[in-house]
């Protein structure tokens, strides 16, 4: 299948990687100034900026309640942005339809970003509001039923780490795990994995980006051989939350994605993996509004509320 028309369009406007250096405060600007105002924005029951008050320190968190109900499901949602770009903001559209299609309190974290905040900042303000919503999940709303965590991209990078962290800690209040196209192997070696050859051009996220997008994240610490930092490295995968993984068909990421799924799978995690045909890496950010795509947001929806 060829890459959808509508992302065709847009992707024919982006102009060539030119080589220079990434500038990690003009490229949060620029991604700001993206940003709907929130009139435009999908309405919900409520919706308000806390702070979590946690091991790792104060961390912002936003909170999306679907309904007036007394209390919901519980979804704490990492946003991705190749751990030094993305906001609250720039994935609120995301929680939005995230709370609305799976009837879930949607608790969006505002974790460190690199390189300001050295690996493992991030992922510890992560796990750490984890804990945060289940030690005050009733003043939050929570029904203390499901208890999942989500993420996009590098966002599904903490996903995968947060789940391994709480079950080598014997947190087993976390239900479910839901990766959207993560990104699992921060070796970036293209050999490994097909896809980084066959999606390296022309479609959004390009394979020779991946090193200097996530040079941030790595040159601060983060050791690409650490499971935490490489989830699929690591050996045992045993008793993890059960799983959904969502691949797009035009990533190069693509097929970290589907091998850590089966992983997963073989382990005797339930594990439901389903690749977006059409679809490029962030077509969940981006590209949600093609109904094709938007049908993520209830497939999400499935997973969690089934049985």
């Amino acid at each position: 299948m060829a890459i959808h028309p509508e992302i065709a369009k847009i992707l024919a406007t982006i102009p060539e990687p030119d080589g220079s250096p990434l500038d990690p405060a003009a490229m949060r600007a620029f991604e700001a100034g993206q940003v709907p105002a929130p009139e435009d924005r999908l309405s919900l029951h409520r919706v308000e900026d806390r702070a979590a008050h946690t091991p790792a320190g104060e961390v912002p968190v936003r909170i999306y309640t679907p309904t007036e109900a007394e209390a919901h499901g519980a979804l704490v949602y990492f946003h991705g942005g190749a751990f030094f770009l993305g906001s609250l903001d720039t994935h609120d559209h995301v929680a939005r339809n995230l709370a609305k299609e799976t009837g879930h309190l949607v608790i969006s974290v505002d974790y460190r970003l690199a390189p300001e905040n050295a690996f493992p900042a991030g992922l510890e303000d992560c796990y750490a509001v984890l804990r945060w919503v289940a030690d005050n999940g009733q003043s939050l709303g929570w029904n203390g039923k499901n208890l999942a965590i989500a993420g996009d991209s590098s966002g599904g990078t903490f996903v995968a780490a947060v789940a391994a962290k709480a079950l080598d800690d014997g947190f087993d209040a976390l239900t479910h795990q839901i990766l959207f196209y993560p990104s699992l192997d921060l070796d970036f070696d293209v050999e490994r994995y097909s896809s980084m050859r066959e999606n390296a051009t022309g479609y959004g996220l390009e394979t020779a980006g991946l090193a200097p997008f996530n040079s941030f994240y790595l040159e601060n610490g983060a050791d690409p051989a650490d499971p935490l930092v490489s989830p699929i490295k690591r050996e045992d995968l045993t008793g993890l939350a059960p799983a959904l993984v969502i691949t797009a068909e035009f990533d190069p990421l693509r097929d970290e994605g589907e091998l850590y799924a089966g992983r997963l799978s073989e382990a005797g995690v339930e594990t439901t993996l389903c690749r977006y045909a059409g679809a490029n890496h962030g077509f969940v950010q981006n590209f949600s509004w093609i109904p094709e795509f938007h049908r993520v947001f209830a497939e999400t929806g499935d997973f969690l509320n089934k049985g």
